[in-house]
């Protein structure tokens, strides 16, 4: 029996839609670097880009465990001395919620060209409402 290696122009791409409200950061970030690199799929390759597009809602409310709200630290270095831009998760959770599931999703993925190719397929929105009706995603467990 052969191996057969999946092509790029064969994969077919399914959308999926995660509530991330009352669960755990690191737990749904897994599930979501799992489902955009395409692990869950038999036709799994590491060198070939077979992932899902993943819509993520209610970012806003999604649980950061143990006393992380106002212990965790979101750090920006702009490149130039004292750039260092520091911001707590509680702030963060104000201001740009999405951000939280994007780098929790972006440190899970592997540091390569595959990476940037999957995490554009990472959509994520604050509150319940999103624009991907239209691609009818089928909800993730």
């Amino acid at each position: 029996m052969k191996t057969t290696i999946p092509r790029t122009e064969d994969v077919r791409r399914n959308w999926l839609l995660m509530d991330a409200a009352d669960q755990p950061l690191g737990r749904i970030a897994v599930k979501i670097a799992n489902r955009l690199r395409g692990k869950h799929k038999p036709t799994y390759t590491p060198h070939v880009d077979t992932g899902d597009f993943v819509v993520v809602i209610n970012a806003r409310r999604v649980k950061l465990t143990g006393k992380k709200n106002d212990q965790k630290i979101y750090a920006d270095y702009s490149g130039y001395r004292n750039g260092l831009k520091e911001v707590k998760a509680s702030v963060m959770r104000e201001r740009n919620p999405e951000r939280m599931i994007y780098d929790a999703v972006k440190r899970m993925l592997p540091k390569n060209r595959l990476m940037r190719e999957a995490f554009q397929r990472l959509k994520v929105y604050a509150e319940d409402k999103h624009p991907h009706a239209g691609q009818s995603p089928q909800p993730l467990v």
